[in-house]
């Protein structure tokens, strides 16, 4: 895969601990976008991140993982492109100011600080079972947050 300066990038979002109702919404729709060559972010790590990961390479993509750490220690074996920054959990800017958009899929407070910068950009943000906030567009089924945010992302092209 090249990348080109006009390749959609989104960020999968969410915790490490999730359950697996969210692990497979974070395969399915790292699969479909994977499936449409949208070069996909995460953490890199495990939880949703590897479940986003993983579904992206069966569907033929390209995986971004920008690991809090300065080596792979945390790094899943699905990423095409890790990114070590050394940063902890300041790496979750770096993610957001990538992308276009986001899926944010359950989590905790890192998820949260991750969709306030989504917002904070004014980038299109949506939500499977996570915060319920303002400006955060809540998605049912992987097929309709691939859907939205593709239709959001190409609007702002």
């Amino acid at each position: 895969m090249i990348l080109a300066k006009n390749s959609i990038r989104i960020a999968i979002i969410g915790a490490r601990d999730a359950s697996p109702e969210g692990l497979s919404f974070a395969f399915e729709v790292g699969k479909l976008l994977g499936e449409r060559g949208v070069v996909v972010y995460t953490g890199g790590a495990q939880g949703i991140m590897e479940a986003a990961s993983r579904g992206v390479q069966e569907g033929g993509g390209m995986a971004v993982g920008i690991l809090k750490e300065d080596d792979l220690s945390n790094a899943n074996e699905y990423l095409t492109i890790p990114v070590m920054t050394g940063m902890g959990d300041l790496r979750n800017g770096i993610i957001i100011r990538s992308v276009q958009g986001a899926i944010a899929v359950e989590g905790a407070y890192g998820t949260l600080a991750e969709i306030a910068y989504t917002l904070g950009y004014d980038k299109p943000v949506l939500g499977f079972n996570t915060w319920d906030i303002p400006g955060l567009q809540a998605v049912d089924t992987p097929e309709a947050a691939v859907n939205k945010i593709l239709e959001l992302v190409r609007r702002d092209l």
